[in-house]
This record gives structure tokens, sequence and C-alpha cells, in this order.
């Protein structure tokens, strides 16, 4: 039997016509809405809060600003303020780079953790089995922001498509968040003023750029992610129709990962004590409604954190089983959910998709509704992890 189209695209609708900004009361509606609809599968899901701050744009910007004010600050005095513009510029890289590869997110927790996000979570398959299969989707949605503005891209491929062509990464962008305090800080410490004036620059217009983000309006989030959250409810039917021996599957909508993941590191607290590496697999769906299915070799802000390829190769032979093309090979410079199974030692593989340029359509901007979703891609999606539960049920 195929995936049920109806409810993957009823529900998107549906959630995406409500608000559901990381650690909000309309994530936590979503939250409970999703919940329900597993119930009606005969599931008895948990909703879980975890403490979040429940966004990224100020804590990077304020360091950002930090940095920026540093530096201009060390323009105007002697060696003993450059080597304070130094000691804070450092600092605000230190912070950065914690919150983006480390996720002990220091700063923010000086900030206070006074919001809650909300995590489902239900157990379905074979609840006796040595096995699992974690599949995780995410049901907040981002705010928009200039950076991600889809008229410069347009632009690009209208006037150079040979650029889209022949990339294979996506832009760093969050190097240039970590370099401006970095070179603020060595421009302070070693007197060179084209170094800090470079940093300063940089620093500023990142902080620019965080603030815009955070002063705009939170996306519809349909492909982004409401189609994996889709993919987890077709999946539980699926299973519901045509049981699977052998393998446990926790099905699993986090919410504030367009706060870097929080609602996943909550999950994991939780959940990693109760689940052996040895035995746990985890598959990430996220943005599965642009034209191509695609399997990431690995992704990271900062780091690059590199996908396991024996469950890639499970994922890749899934897709062939059920017809289905799905792309290797693209590396992505942002990050998801998935980078929490791999940094704390699973097996994990992320499943997205991409338009012509290699790139999420309509990421993190105001046309990302319903209407943009290309349906049958989510399906494809659908196909391709139920698939592949069956695989690893079967073969181990």
């Amino acid at each position: 039997m195929e995936p049920d189209r109806e409810l993957i695209e009823s529900a998107i609708r549906h959630l995406a016509s409500i608000e559901r900004g990381s650690a909000s009361e309309g994530e936590r509606e979503a939250a409970e809405w999703i919940a329900a609809r597993l119930r009606e599968e005969g599931l008895e899901p948990s909703v879980d809060g975890h403490p979040a701050h429940g966004g990224y744009w100020w804590p990077l910007g304020v360091a950002c600003a930090v940095a920026g004010a540093a530096g201009l600050a060390a323009g105007r005095g002697g060696r003993r303020r450059r080597a304070l513009a130094a000691l804070a510029a450092g600092a605000s890289a230190a912070a950065i780079w914690d919150d983006l590869v480390i996720w002990r997110h220091w700063t923010r927790r000086l900030a206070g953790r006074r919001r809650r996000t909300w995590n489902v979570v239900a157990e379905a398959g074979d609840r006796s089995a040595a096995r699992t299969l974690v599949v995780v989707a995410h049901h907040d949605a981002a705010h928009a922001g200039a950076i991600f503005d889809p008229r410069l891209p347009d632009a690009i491929d209208a006037a150079a498509p040979w650029v889209f062509q022949k990339l294979d990464t996506s832009p760093p962008l969050m190097w240039l968040v970590f370099g401006g305090p970095l070179l603020v800080a060595a421009g302070a410490a070693s007197g060179r003023r084209r170094l800090r004036r470079a940093g300063t620059a940089l620093s500023l217009a990142c902080a620019a750029a965080f603030a815009d983000i955070g002063l705009r309006g939170v996306v519809p989030g349909a492909n982004d992610n409401l189609s994996g959250v889709a993919v987890v409810l077709a999946l539980s039917r699926r299973l519901r129709e045509e049981p699977v021996d052998g393998l446990r599957v926790l099905l699993v909508s986090t919410g504030g990962e367009e706060a870097f993941e929080e609602g996943m590191q909550g999950f994991a607290r939780d959940w990693w004590p109760r689940l052996p590496r040895e035995t746990t697999d985890v598959l990430v769906v996220d943005t599965v409604g642009s034209p191509h299915l695609t399997l990431p070799e690995r992704e990271g802000m900062l780091r690059p954190y590199r996908y396991d390829p024996g469950l890639k190769d499970t994922v890749e032979r899934a897709a062939r089983e059920v017809g289905v093309e799905i792309r290797r090979g693209l590396k992505f410079s942002f990050g998801s959910d998935a980078l929490i199974g791999v940094r704390d030692g699973y097996r994990t593989a992320l499943m997205g998709s991409v338009n012509h340029r290699k790139e999420p359509s309509n990421y993190h901007w105001p046309t990302d509704h319903a209407d943009n979703v290309v349906y049958e891609t989510v399906v494809d999606a659908a196909k391709v992890v139920e698939r592949t539960a069956r695989i690893l049920a079967r073969d181990g």
C-alpha cells in the first residue's frame, strides 16, 4: 500500500495555519495536534516539555555586537584598550563557537531559559525488539530574514546558472559570523588596523542581520519542516496497517529545531540512556517538500559532521527498491536535528530535498506555505522511510 497522500497534505495544511515559532504556544498547539493524530493510529504518544531559549538570533547577535563595539573602542585608545578589546572579541568568538559546535549554550544559560519547547514521542513497531529506528522531524518554524531573501540567488541563477550547477556545498555563512569577532581579536591584539576594521565591519553586519531575523515574523514552515512531520504521521499509519517485526520505531517530532536543536537535545537527555548506540539508528527527515530528494554526506555550521555511510547506503537501497530517485554527494553548511545524533555517537542519516539550485525551496521565507510544497516528493520520502524501516527489521 502507498502512503496516504490525503493524510500528508491535510496535516501540512492544518499545521501551516498555526504560527509555530520555537518554544511558543503555537509550537505546543502543533505538538498536541500531532500527538492526537498519533493516538488515532493506536499509539500512546507523550508531549514532553524542555527548557529552551527559543531563538539563536539574540545570543549570536549580541556576541557579534560586543565584538563590533570592541573593535570600534580599540581604535580610540592605547595598548590597554586594545588588550581589553581583544579579550572581549575573543570571548565573543568563543561564545559563537560554543553555540554552533559544542552546544553547551553557556551564553543562553546566562540569559536564562525561561521558555519551554515541546517534543512528541511515540513508540511503534515491535516494542519488544532489540533494534530501534528513531525517525525524527520537527514541527516548529523559522523566522524570516533578509539573509534568506531568494531574489539574490534568483538573479545569480538567471545570469549565471552554471554557478549552481557546479556547487555541491551550501555557502558557509556561519564562518562569517565566527570570523568577524576572531578578526577583531587578532587585529586588536596585534595592532593591525586593517584586520581589526575588517572584523569590526563584519561583526556589526552580522549583528544587524541577526537583529533583522529576530524582528521578523515566523514563516508558515510547510516545507521546513511540516513535510517531515507528515512523513512521520504517514509512517505511523503504514505501521498500523502493516506491522513490522524485529524493529522498534520511535516516532519523534521535536520543537526548538530552529533554535539550534533545543528540542532534540532535550530528547537526547531523556532517551539516549535507554537507547544503546550499537542497536539504534537515527533517521532525520527534514524539508522533503522540494522537487528532488537528497541524502547529504555531511552538514555542520562550522565543523563538518559526516553521516553514517552504512545507514546512508541502506536509505539509498530503500529508495531503489521503491523506485524513488535520491541524490547523494551534497554537503550542507547548516544544522539539523541529525547533528545531535552524530555528535553523540549514533548511526545517523539525514533525508532532505532540494530544487534545481541544490537548495531547499522557499527556505525560511514567507513563501514556504502549503501551496508551494511538492507533495509527490513528500510521498516519495514516506515510501523511502517505510522501506528503510522494513529493511532494518529484516536485515538488522
